[in-house]
């Protein structure tokens, strides 16, 4: 198992859910990798994000594969501590070659403040740039940049509470921020491209973490309802996709990330490539 065989890879958001799942795959395949993780809540944020036990964890989980990893407690909102700590990373590890930005929180309901705008917007976005500047000093002719979207932050952002489905100031940063990762990759591909550095986004579809199993996304998917559990929004999950899947699963987002990281994607760049069961089609994307 070597399709990244020698290669480092740095992933955001690496403490659990999709990150974990990135990093782990990457390892796998015979990457060292970079975790970091901010290991701590955000205040508009209603589920609980990770902690540094889990952190611990990927770290465990990537050493077991035979690899090396540098894991942090790292805000991806600070420019200066991700530039400091990631240049301290890639001198441990000996070069960067493969950028996941991942990181990302999801502040759902009409209840939540303005600053859940703020901070959706500054995780889900600036956190990319963030990450993605901080990583470009490091990047060489082969490297490979991939940012994690979604395809629910794709829908019009329309309507009297802005985001549709996506309800409240944290579901408008969201959708904002999502929106301008498809931008932003784009671009930037056509700025890179005779660098031959490849830059490529990948949106999935509901994807089974953390962030889809929490209370929040229970009642965005079912309204209706006073205090839904997650067998009351499993019922209204499938309707999203095209396929009869409620989900995709974090390993479903990581092959993607892995065939952009490896060397048998060296001509695709600027992509916009959609893990959704369907899901874009029905939303006319």
């Amino acid at each position: 198992m070597s399709r990244v065989a020698g290669k480092v890879a740095f992933v955001t958001g690496a403490a659990r859910g999709q990150g974990r799942s990135h990093a782990v795959r990457l390892a796998g395949e015979g990457a060292d990798v970079i975790a970091f993780d901010i290991c701590e809540d955000i205040a508009t944020n209603e589920y609980p994000l990770a902690g540094e036990s889990d952190l611990a964890e990927t770290a465990r989980l990537v050493e077991k594969a035979g690899r090396r990893v540098v894991a942090a407690k790292v805000d991806v909102r600070d420019r200066a501590a991700m530039e400091a700590r990631l240049a301290e990373a890639v001198a441990d590890l000996g070069g960067l070659d493969i950028v996941v930005a991942n990181a990302g929180i999801c502040p759902l309901g009409n209840h939540i403040p303005i600053m859940g705008f703020v901070d959706a917007f500054d995780v889900d976005f600036v956190g990319v740039v963030n990450t993605v500047h901080a990583a470009m000093p490091h990047l060489g002719a082969g490297a490979s940049i991939i940012a994690i979207g979604s395809v629910a932050g794709l829908v019009p952002q329309t309507g009297l509470n802005g985001q549709q489905a996506l309800q409240g100031p944290g579901g408008d940063g969201y959708g904002l921020a999502k929106k301008m990762i498809a931008t932003y990759t784009s671009s930037l591909a056509l700025t890179l491209g005779p660098s031959s550095i490849r830059v490529n986004a990948i949106h999935p579809t509901n994807c089974n973490t953390d962030m889809l199993q929490s209370p929040p996304m229970y009642k965005t998917f079912r309204p209706d309802l006073e205090n839904p559990t997650g067998e009351d929004a499993a019922v209204t999950f499938p309707f999203m996709q095209a396929m009869p899947i409620p989900w995709v699963e974090p390993e479903d987002i990581s092959h993607a990330v892995l065939f952009l990281a490896s060397d048998e994607s060296r001509y695709v760049t600027g992509q916009q490539l959609r893990v959704d069961g369907g899901a874009g089609m029905k939303i006319g994307l």
